[in-house]
């Protein structure tokens, strides 16, 4: 099947017993079995079942399937939202005295994880140049465990050459975890460019609808675990093999922390998937026109968006996201009290951290989700005091167009 037809269909079929076409709600805490034997041989991983709701659920089990199949992927696990994938995943490859290499134009909240988490866990970041393929090789030592970046840096936007870092990664059998959370599964296939682990937040496009929380983790089945530089994972390989990582992810990390996805949850972000392609396809669209039509206005200084012909990471981006770019922009419009004026200004646009919403969103970085990085952090992560991130939505490109054009004009004097 081709992606969108995916995207509808695999996962789960019609329930025998209903004749129900969506997966239901198993709203439980728990599940009973009818002896004790049975009982502990769930635990004992000798036969499936679920235990406890923290651990596995039916109804979040049919959304990891759907996005399994969607990612050509192993296996997928859900999580309570996209910063738990990342501290699932990088927290079940590394343990005290381990490095992780990382792209410097990184989310904030994921900046934030690493300084204030993993710093404390003592697991050192090593930051690199995200578009230097140098930097990566350089970083490396007999201490690294995981090789970090996200598809499209937000909100620098630049792109890494993903299959460079993936083939170097696989040399030095380093596992390269990808944030593909602003491409989504549908404009880049990360198993195609040899990522190790994809990490999402299902709160953005993936569902789409600004209303619910999520994330997950999906082993592509890349990377060979007999391979892994990680005592954890190859304890847990001698018991579940090629399945090591999901094992040691869920089982020894997951439940002990909690950062389970709830059932309604799952089941709202599920409905999402049918109409994935049909709105990247409107978000990749608008976002392109908007930034196209942002070069031409007197009074924005700069647009950042791997779409434009201009963009220094156009090609690869071209080459990685089949001719499409995301629905995430930037604009520089002079200073600060600018920027906030026009953000003011916008009639359409929602002031929220969000991103992946059917409507249009804006944001002002600097003083908001970096507020606490230095200049030089800032600098490094494409964090301007006259940056405004814009996440495109699904309106009419001409109402966008408005909209902005009487708020940069009222706003920039």
């Amino acid at each position: 099947m081709n992606f969108e037809t995916k995207a509808i269909h695999a996962g789960f079929e019609s329930d025998p017993t209903t004749g129900a076409t969506t997966f239901p709600i198993y709203q439980t805490a728990s599940y009973e079995y009818e002896s004790a034997e049975e009982h502990s041989d769930v635990f004992f991983g000798r036969k499936f079942g679920h235990q406890y709701s923290r651990i596995t659920n039916p109804t979040v089990a049919a959304y990891e399937n759907r996005i399994t199949a969607l990612t050509d992927g192993k296996g997928t696990l859900c999580t309570a939202s996209g910063m738990a994938a990342i501290t699932t995943a990088l927290l079940s490859l590394t343990s005290a005295g381990d490095e992780i290499i990382a792209a410097k134009s990184l989310f904030g909240g994921t900046y934030y994880l690493f300084k204030h988490v993993f710093e404390n866990f003592d697991i050192t970041v090593n930051y690199v140049d995200t578009t230097d393929l140098a930097s990566y090789e350089a970083a490396i030592t007999d201490k690294t465990r995981a090789i970090f970046l996200e598809t499209i840096g937000n909100p620098k936007m630049d792109v890494p050459d993903i299959a460079k870092i993936a083939a170097l990664a696989s040399q030095r059998h380093i596992p390269l975890v990808v944030d593909g959370t602003t491409t989504t599964p549908y404009l880049f296939d990360a198993k195609a460019h040899g990522v190790s682990i994809l990490v999402l937040s299902t709160t953005k496009y993936l569902c789409g609808s600004g209303t619910t929380i999520g994330g997950s983790i999906t082993d592509l089945g890349t990377f060979d675990w007999k391979q892994t530089k990680s005592p954890r994972i190859k304890e847990v390989g001698e018991k579940f093999g090629d399945m090591a990582f999901l094992a040691r992810a869920r089982r020894q990390v997951q439940s002990n922390t909690g950062s389970t996805m709830s059932p309604m949850n799952a089941f709202i972000a599920s409905l999402g998937l049918d109409t994935l392609t049909l709105r990247m396809d409107k978000h990749c669209a608008n976002a392109l026109a908007l930034a196209t039509y942002f070069q031409a206005h007197p009074n924005v200084k700069a647009v950042h968006y791997p779409g434009l012909s201009t963009n220094p990471d156009h090609d690869i981006a071209k080459r990685q996201f089949k001719n499409r770019y995301g629905g995430l922009l930037t604009i520089q419009v002079g200073s600060k009290e600018a920027a906030y004026r026009v953000i003011n200004e916008t009639k359409l646009a929602r002031i929220l951290v969000n991103i992946g919403d059917t409507k249009t969103l804006v944001v002002h970085p600097k003083s908001t989700i970096y507020r606490d990085f230095t200049e030089q952090q800032a600098d490094e992560a494409g964090v301007f005091d006259d940056l405004i991130r814009i996440s495109v939505g699904l309106e009419h490109i001409d109402d966008l167009k408005a909209d902005f054009d009487q708020a940069l004009k009222k706003a920039i004097i």
